[in-house]
C-alpha cells in the first residue's frame, strides 16, 4: 500500500469557495457579488490587457526562467538589485520555497495566529514544529510573545504586515524594536501583500531596512491592488545573499509568459494604483460608518478588506448573505467565529451589501 508523509494526513486541500454560477443556480439568483478573496472589484490596468494581448503569439514558447525583463524593471522601480529579487507564482508560492529552503523536523517556526494560513500548512508539510502566538486584543500581532518563543532551533519567524485577516499594520518603530532583538539565525518574513493599500503614516519602510537586517525578506503580489491575481505573480526582496541560497528551492518556469508581461506593464500604471487606494480608502470610510450604525467592532484596516464582528454567528449570517446574493468570507474558518471577512467593493457594491446586512440586523433585533 501507498505510503504518504504522515504531516499530510492532519491537512486538507484548499477548498475554494461556492463557484458563482452554483451559487446562483442553487439560489435562483440573477446577480452574486463576491467580496470574498480580497480580488481588486476595479480589474487592472489597461495597460496589462494590452500586454496579455500581445503575449499570445508566443505561447507556444517557454518562459524565462530568470524572468530577466521583469527583474530589471522592477528593480528599478522599487530601487534594488536585481539580484535581490526573487519570483514565484503568487507570493503562495514565496512561502512554500522559504519553508521548504529552511524547515525540517529539527526545527521550528514562529507564527502570529490567526494570520495567513499557508505559513502553517507549509510548516506541516516540512514536519517542522509550529509555535503559534495568539494576536493580541484588537488583532495585532503579540510582537513580545513572538519574542519569547524563539529558541536555538527556530529557522523562520512570519510577520503579516498588514495581517490577513484582521488588516491591522504593525509601525517602524514597533517593527525595528522586534527586529533588533530577532537573533541573526532566525529569518524573519515580512509579507507585505496589501502594501499598496496602506495608508498608514508609519508604516514600515520595510525596503530600507534589509540595509540593517541580513535576515529580513519582504513578500509582495502582483494578485491584490494590481489585479491580476488570475495570473499569479509574487516576489520576494531581501540581501543578494539570502536570495541566491534559496533559489535551488524555486521550480524553473514558475511564472508564464503571460503573466511576466503584465505584471512589467502594471508596474508602469502607478495612476491605476493611486486610484484604486483612493477608492478603498472611501470604501473602508463606509464600512466604518455601519460598524459606528450599530455599535460593531471594526478591526482598524491598512487593507482592501475589513472584519467586523457582528457578535452572533458567523456562519449563519454568511448564508443569509449568500442567500442574497453576497459572497463573503465567514470569520469560522479564519478564527473569528463571530465576525466576517468583506472585500471593499466598488461603491455601489458596498452600498448594496450594508443595506443588506442593515437589513438583516434589524430582522434580528426586531
Amino acid at each position: 500500500m501507498l505510503q504518504i508523509k504522515d504531516q499530510l494526513k492532519q491537512l486538507k486541500p484548499y477548498q475554494p469557495g461556492k463557484p458563482i454560477e452554483e451559487v446562483k443556480k442553487e439560489y435562483q439568483l440573477d446577480k452574486i457579488v463576491k467580496l470574498a478573496s480580497n480580488e481588486n472589484p476595479f480589474g487592472c490596468s489597461t495597460h496589462a490587457k494590452e500586454a496579455i494581448q500581445a503575449e499570445l503569439e508566443h505561447l507556444a514558447i517557454y518562459p524565462d526562467g530568470y524572468s530577466a525583463e521583469l527583474r530589471s524593471e522592477l528593480a528599478a522601480f522599487l530601487q534594488v538589485n536585481e539580484k535581490q529579487l526573487i519570483f514565484g507564482n503568487g507570493s503562495d508560492e514565496l512561502v512554500q520555497i522559504i519553508a521548504r529552503a529552511f524547515l525540517d523536523q529539527h526545527t521550528n517556526t514562529v507564527i502570529p495566529s490567526p494570520s495567513f494560513p499557508q505559513y502553517r500548512h507549509n510548516a506541516v508539510i516540512e514536519h517542522a514544529e509550529i509555535r503559534e502566538v495568539p494576536l493580541l486584543d484588537g488583532g495585532a500581532h503579540d510582537l513580545k510573545g513572538m519574542l519569547a518563543a524563539i529558541d536555538e532551533n527556530t529557522k523562520v519567524v512570519w510577520v503579516c504586515n498588514p495581517n490577513n485577516p484582521t488588516g491591522n499594520h504593525l509601525s517602524e518603530s514597533e517593527l525595528v524594536s522586534f527586529l533588533d532583538q530577532v537573533p541573526a539565525h532566525v529569518l524573519v518574513v515580512l509579507d507585505e501583500a496589501y502594501f499598496e493599500y496602506v495608508r498608514a503614516e508609519d508604516f514600515p519602510d520595510s525596503l530600507s531596512l534589509l540595509n540593517s537586517y541580513q535576515n529580513v525578506i519582504v513578500l509582495r503580489t502582483f494578485s491584490k491592488a494590481y489585479g491580476l491575481a488570475a495570473l499569479r505573480v509574487g516576489y520576494g526582496i531581501a540581501s543578494e545573499e539570502l536570495i541566491t541560497a534559496i533559489e535551488p528551492a524555486r521550480e524553473p518556469f514558475n511564472t508564464s509568459r503571460i503573466a511576466q508581461a503584465a505584471a512589467r506593464a502594471a508596474i508602469k500604471d502607478q495612476d491605476f494604483i493611486q486610484s484604486c487606494r483612493q477608492k478603498n480608502e472611501a470604501g473602508l470610510k463606509q464600512y466604518q460608518a455601519f460598524a459606528d450604525r450599530f455599535g460593531l467592532f471594526i478591526y482598524p484596516s491598512q487593507t482592501n478588506f475589513v472584519l467586523i464582528d457582528f457578535q452572533r454567528d458567523a456562519d449563519e449570517l454568511f448564508n443569509a448573505l449568500l442567500k442574497k446574493g453576497y459572497i463573503v468570507r465567514s470569520g469560522k474558518a479564519l478564527g473569528f467565529p463571530t465576525s466576517l471577512r468583506i472585500t471593499v467593493g466598488t461603491k455601489e457594491q458596498n452600498e448594496e451589501i450594508l443595506t443588506t446586512l442593515a437589513n438583516l440586523l434589524e430582522g434580528i433585533r426586531a
